[in-house]
């Protein structure tokens, strides 16, 4: 009788067989979702993109030539419309930091009651769509507004004033919460010595902020640069940027070449302030200091000075236009009337094809469609982006694909349009006439806030933590479930809140995309406020009021779910 072989014994290095093949499956899987990810953002942004810049190089014809960008180039207005571009966007970026630098000392390093409810109100006009902000500052500053007298309606000093009421808050929060954050004791240190606060400040605590103001600047002239709604609502024809004319070029004009030649200058403005900007928070997340943060006693002769000016920008920037808007909304002739607010329920005199509340009702649809798109992609890149791999190519991998999903967030929204309109019209991927076309638009121009509010909670996670559950034999799938997810949940309602309130507000790429049959609210509002007439005018105002009701109430409660880890949006 023959011997039975005995079983052979594994190597103890070896792992088992169902082990290697989970391992190929959890790697399998990972791959696959980085596949889906990058490949939405290379057919909905790098090849509208792609698609777009490559316009400007061809003839009408299709064959290459230089000449589409040389007469663009040699025509006086697009020199005009660059320099008041780069120019405005420079002047709001200045006043946007003279004003908001103080605000930031007063509001995130001063101890003082009702400092919470002050910063949430100096958060409101962000969150506002651009729209809004426009038709605020219009009814305010027109012949019968309260500011009327100076006659600054449909002037650049008006778009300037709209820009910096819009970006205030951007340089407020990202300095402030830099600033509550540095070590105080080098501070302290110098005013033992003998230092003037004065001298403290420029010596000490100026050098530590550099990189969160430079940081806050970058974005805020990115943000000035790329303004669309504000700008078409306020300045017309008469004052246009970049970002209005490539929608006049396209629109107005039929004239893609020259749309395409002017947005590839602004992606290169684009880029730049990209790039700026990124070593700017690099440099920021170096000075911070470890120490607690710790709020200072209000004294008069160091806040008063920043009391003052914070009180006078919160009360003449920040709430004169909305509450002239509400209270506009609420006037029919020189009656108080809710005339305005009945007159949503029909398409006044403007020639709109739905109603208002048809339209609300369409940006509801079009938003909570743009949200799951935006938050499950999103969620997706975070894990992706918060992985740990040991080689020096995967890092590099994880770099690249960071900066790759935040370009959205720069390119502006007429651009992401624009590109959808001439790249998403023929087979295999004819969207043009897709109800869907705006979702995804709007998810696009979302996905970037969504990354940027659930990454820091996940790549917060302790890495010994999930070292430690594997070594006790949980898979890697049960190590996501149980660590990973719960930590990236914790952000889920502030990144939902960021992506249904900007797909809400959404208003550049909406007007390229949306159908007249199918018009969302902001494009309603813009449709309505450039018709003559008080009713269409009165319906504006208090559409505008809707929606920004909607928007504020959203982030509100999106806010009260915000975690401590996420603090520079």
């Amino acid at each position: 009788m023959a011997a039975t072989a005995a079983p052979s014994r594994p190597h103890p290095g070896a792992r088992p067989r169902s082990g290697r093949a989970g391992t190929r499956l959890w790697r399998a899987c990972w791959v696959l979702a980085g596949a889906v990810t990058l490949g939405f953002l290379a057919v909905f942004f790098a090849a509208p993109a792609t698609n777009l810049i490559a316009k400007g190089f061809v003839d009408e014809a299709g064959d290459p030539t230089w000449s589409v960008m040389a007469s663009t180039f040699a025509a006086p207005r697009t020199w005009r419309i660059i320099r008041f571009t780069l120019g405005q966007a420079a002047l709001g970026t200045a006043l946007c930091l003279l004003l908001g630098v103080p605000g930031a000392h007063l509001l995130y390093r001063v101890r003082w009651p009702g400092r919470t409810l002050a910063r949430g109100l100096v958060s409101v006009p962000f969150v506002l769509p651009t729209v809004v902000v426009g038709v605020a500052f219009r009814t305010l500053l027109a012949d019968t507004g309260r500011l009327g007298f100076l006659g600054l309606d449909g002037s650049w000093q008006a778009i300037t004033a709209a820009l910096v009421f819009f970006n205030y808050s951007v340089v407020v929060r990202t300095v402030g919460s830099t600033w509550s954050q540095l070590d105080p004791r080098r501070g302290e240190a110098a005013s033992a010595l003998g230092a003037s606060p004065a001298r403290v400040f420029r010596t000490v605590t100026l050098p530590a902020l550099g990189p969160a103001i430079a940081s806050a600047a970058s974005v805020v002239f990115l943000f000035c640069a790329s303004a669309f709604g504000v700008v078409l609502v306020m300045g017309g024809t008469k004052y246009s940027t970049l970002e209005t004319e490539i929608y006049l070029q396209t629109v107005e004009f039929l004239d893609l070449p020259a749309a395409s030649s002017l947005a590839i200058v602004q992606l290169l403005v684009v880029a730049l302030c990209l790039y700026l900007s990124g070593r700017a928070q690099h440099r920021m997340q170096r000075s911070l200091g470890g120490a607690t943060p710790r709020l200072l006693r209000f004294r008069p002769r160091r806040d008063l000075g920043p009391a003052v000016l914070t009180v006078l920008v919160a009360l003449l920037l920040l709430l004169t236009p909305i509450l002239t808007l509400l209270e506009r909304s609420l006037h029919v002739g020189e009656d108080w009337s809710l005339g305005n607010y009945r007159a949503l329920g029909g398409v006044g005199d403007s020639g709109l094809i739905v109603s208002v509340w048809q339209a609300l009702g369409n940006s509801l649809t079009t938003a909570l469609q743009a949200t799951v798109l935006a938050v499950g992609l999103g969620a997706i890149v975070a894990l992706l982006l918060s992985r740990r791999p040991a080689s020096r190519w995967g890092r590099a991998g994880l770099s690249t694909t960071d900066g790759l999903f935040m370009l959205p967030l720069g390119v502006s929204a007429v651009t992401v349009g624009f590109g959808f309109l001439i790249t998403l019209d023929r087979p295999p991927l004819d969207l043009r006439s897709s109800p869907i076309l705006v979702p995804i638009a709007q998810a696009m121009v979302a996905i970037p806030l969504v990354v940027r509010v659930l990454l820091p909670s996940v790549r917060g996670i302790d890495p010994r933590q999930q070292e430690a559950a594997a070594a006790l034999g949980a898979s890697p799938w049960r190590v996501l479930g149980t660590i990973d997810l719960p930590v990236l949940g914790r952000g889920l309602g502030l990144a939902v809140g960021f992506a249904l309130s900007t797909s809400l507000g959404e208003f550049g790429a909406t007007s390229f995309l949306s159908r007249p049959d199918h018009m969302t609210l902001p494009v309603a509002i813009g449709r309505l406020i450039s018709q003559p007439g008080a009713q269409n005018y009165g319906m504006a105002m208090a559409a505008s009021v809707l929606l920004a009701v909607m928007t504020v109430v959203i982030m509100s409660i999106a806010e009260t779910m915000r975690p401590a880890e996420v603090t520079p949006w």
